[in-house]
């Protein structure tokens, strides 16, 4: 039997589970930020003079925002590393005046994680079982490309085979695991950059599951486009979105580039140093409103993205069990203490959950599946405990079908069982 290392390489949190016949467990990191069986996909990367000259200091998860937050004018922070893989528009970026590909940033980021695991890293796996999204986020995707650059960073840990698997497959067979009847199964996977859809029917022959792919669609709107829709409306016209300056005889409405920033916290500290930061300040003088933007420089001017990140995580995270909760972000003034009602977020993100449904359309037209023919619904990642996303799945499915579970694991320990299986390329991408 293969020993399989399943690696859930996510926009937000990566996770590795290895499995051991039927059991799977997850690989604990142990960083400066504290020990977890999660890691936030980040790196930082800050001049050391006791490394050396030329030497940096990297951290990776929550070590690395903690560096960032630290020392934000002597560190370069990187997030959300997976949402360049499948761009042929990137081709690289620069760290202290050296060039980094993707391949080498997947690459430095898993050697912290190994370098993190310490002991706890397997060292005789003979197999990497690797999580890939239906469709990669971005406006021009290359899947190709993705697994490309994949391949060649985690050629260079000298794994002797490297195996692809859609995300939500692996969800599935998670969750499969518990079935006790064939099914012909669901699973809605909800990251941070993608939510992926794929339809399989599990059957148990011979005492063994088997699994007949049926279908997969998937868009790139995810967890993350529902921050930024809180953003735009909560913080945005607060900081002067929407407001108007004078140029000549000219009233013109402040560009919406500037505001732009905020879908990313870690964008903030690159916008500080940019000739666009350096012309929104002087529209001050000319602004109808000049205590907005004067907000908005001292946002940028203490670093407060990521303490802002945290107050809209927590407000969205309450709307999901309140009806209305509170935003608290003492920074932003009188506006950063304001009570947000569910109905209201749900209307900012109408546009994302229309494009969530239809794309969950798409894999039930293109395999002429009615809704009646689906056994159990599988909804797993952060997202899928907001309210009006489960609505969508509990009004065309009925709640009795609908499962969840292991939100940040199932993908990662479904890789890893994946990975231990003879039949292996029935599962892969």
């Amino acid at each position: 039997m293969a020993r399989a290392l399943g690696f859930d390489f996510g926009t937000t949190n990566t996770v590795l589970a290895m499995a051991d016949g039927s059991a799977t467990q997850s690989v604990a990191f142990n960083s400066a930020a504290g020990t977890a069986d999660s890691m936030r996909t980040a790196l930082s990367f800050m001049k050391d003079p006791g490394l050396g000259a030329a030497a940096l200091k990297v951290e990776a998860g929550h070590a690395a925002i903690r560096q960032f937050i630290d020392n934000p004018g002597d560190c370069r922070f990187l997030q959300s590393i997976k949402t360049f893989a499948a761009s042929a528009l990137f081709q690289g970026t620069l760290i202290y005046a050296k060039r980094h590909s993707f391949e080498d940033l997947m690459e430095i980021f898993v050697r912290r994680l190994r370098a993190y695991a310490g002991e706890g890293w397997p060292s005789d796996v003979s197999r990497i079982v690797t999580g890939r999204p239906v469709h990669f986020a971005g406006a021009n995707p290359d899947p190709a490309l993705a697994t490309e650059r994949y391949n060649a960073a985690l050629t260079r840990f000298g794994f002797p085979e490297i195996h692809y698997v859609y995300e939500p497959v692996a969800a599935a067979f998670y969750f499969a695991q518990h079935l006790k009847k064939d099914a012909t199964v669901l699973v809605a996977d909800f990251g941070g950059g993608t939510t992926d859809y794929s339809l399989i029917r599990f059957e148990t022959l011979a005492g063994k599951l088997t699994a007949s792919p049926i279908g997969h669609s998937g868009v790139g709107i995810a967890g993350d486009h529902f921050d930024f829709r809180m953003i735009d409306n909560i913080v945005s016209p607060a900081i002067g979105k929407g407001s108007y300056f004078k140029s000549f005889d000219k009233l013109l409405e402040m560009p919406s580039s500037y505001y732009a920033n905020f879908g990313r916290w870690n964008q903030l500290s690159i916008f500080k140093t940019s000739r666009e930061y350096a012309d929104l300040k002087t529209l001050v003088r000319s602004s109808l409103e000049p205590e907005k933007l004067e907000t908005f420089i001292d946002l940028v001017e203490h670093d407060e993205g990521y303490p802002l990140y945290q107050a809209v995580s927590a407000t969205k995270m309450a709307l999901s069990a309140e009806e209305e909760a509170e935003f608290h972000f003492p920074p932003l003034g009188k506006a950063g203490h304001r009570s947000v009602r569910r109905a209201d977020f749900e209307s900012w993100i109408a546009e994302d959950l229309a494009r969530i449904e239809g794309a969950l359309n798409d894999v039930l037209t293109t395999t002429n599946t009615s809704p009646n023919a689906i056994d159990k619904v599988f909804l797993t990642g952060g997202t899928s405990f907001v309210p009006a996303v489960r609505r969508i799945f509990t009004e065309r499915f009925g709640q009795e079908r609908i499962e969840t579970g292991g939100e940040l694991l199932s993908i990662a320990h479904g890789l890893a069982l994946i990975g231990e299986r003879e039949d292996i390329a029935q599962w892969t991408a």
